[in-house]
């Protein structure tokens, strides 16, 4: 079977990699982006195809695109971390068409940052999604999928490893089945479909009036390889990348934003409801005793 890869972003060398080594597919082609402003988990494909001698190009627009698909003349295209919606006109070329990767329980929680938005809002599961490409997003007939759990302790770094690593075996399998004619796709049931938005700046910005087992979740949702939750300073934005709750009596006076106490490379700031440990945070200048943020 041959195999035109498309992908920019950690995912997509994870399973790239997995299919080369792992499977008996013929990869002709693949398509990634050199450099990326968008996706904050970038990783080009080039090295690799070079590496092992796999034709490739640098995406630059959809003409180039879709003269390469054609050139190619692929069995199937795989398309996992992109941020490009892949047109009809470019995925209907191969006979069996084109699959795509959601990191999401399908059809629940189409749309933007799946992982992101999960850990949020404090998701228990989540899964591990291939589908067909349609014109609808995220929307297509699901070829493979698997639940994950979510942890308590869990953040986007160690969600993220835990889908690559489902995400490998489940590629790996899926291309098997593919070859030996043993897939049944499973059409979507659209009266539990559900879309997440995209997310803004303003979305990872800290209000200390938040109870502090939010402002938690929202820094494990945004830590590395995302950009990191952020409150201003000085007029100056600082990423947090990690942080816990301090559980302390008498601080029912104190108001939110208050920082009551810095140790080292570390301070403690009052919320809504609790004490929090700032343990890991990207910023220039350490804030104060007694200042509020």
């Amino acid at each position: 079977m041959k195999i035109l890869f498309i992908g920019c972003v950690a995912s997509s060398e994870s399973f790239l990699k997995a299919i080369y080594h792992e499977t008996n597919a013929t990869i002709v082609g693949v398509v990634t982006k050199e450099k990326s402003n968008f996706n904050s988990d970038h990783v080009s494909l080039g090295d690799f195809c070079e590496m092992n001698k796999i034709d490739w190009i640098d995406y630059e627009n959809h003409n180039q695109l879709l003269e390469w698909v054609r050139k190619k003349n692929p069995d199937i295209i795989y398309c996992f971390g992109w941020s490009n919606l892949l047109p009809k006109e470019i995925y209907s070329i191969p006979p069996l068409g084109a699959i795509g990767y959601h990191p999401a329980l399908l059809p629940k929680n189409r749309g933007r940052h799946p992982i992101i938005w999960a850990l949020v809002l404090g998701l228990k599961e989540t899964g591990s999604t291939f589908f067909q490409l349609t014109d609808e997003p995220d929307a297509g007939d699901i070829w493979s999928q698997l639940k994950i759990t979510i942890e308590d302790f869990e953040d986007a770094s160690s969600l993220y490893e835990k889908l690559l690593f489902v995400g490998k075996q489940q590629v790996i399998e899926l291309t098997s089945n593919i070859m030996n004619h043993k897939i049944i796709p499973v059409k979507q049931d659209e009266m539990h479909a559900s879309y997440w938005r995209k997310r803004s700046k303003q979305d990872g910005k800290i209000d200390w009036r938040m109870g502090a087992s939010t402002i938690v979740q929202l820094i494990r949702a945004l830590t590395k390889p995302y950009v990191g939750a952020h409150f201003e300073y000085n007029g100056v934005d600082i990423i947090i990348w990690r942080a816990e709750v301090v559980c302390m009596k008498n601080i029912e006076s104190i108001e939110p934003g208050k920082v009551v106490s810095v140790d080292g490379n570390t301070f403690v700031v009052k919320t809504a409801d609790n004490l929090l440990h700032i343990l890991e945070f990207e910023g220039t200048t350490m804030p104060k005793v007694g200042e509020y943020l």
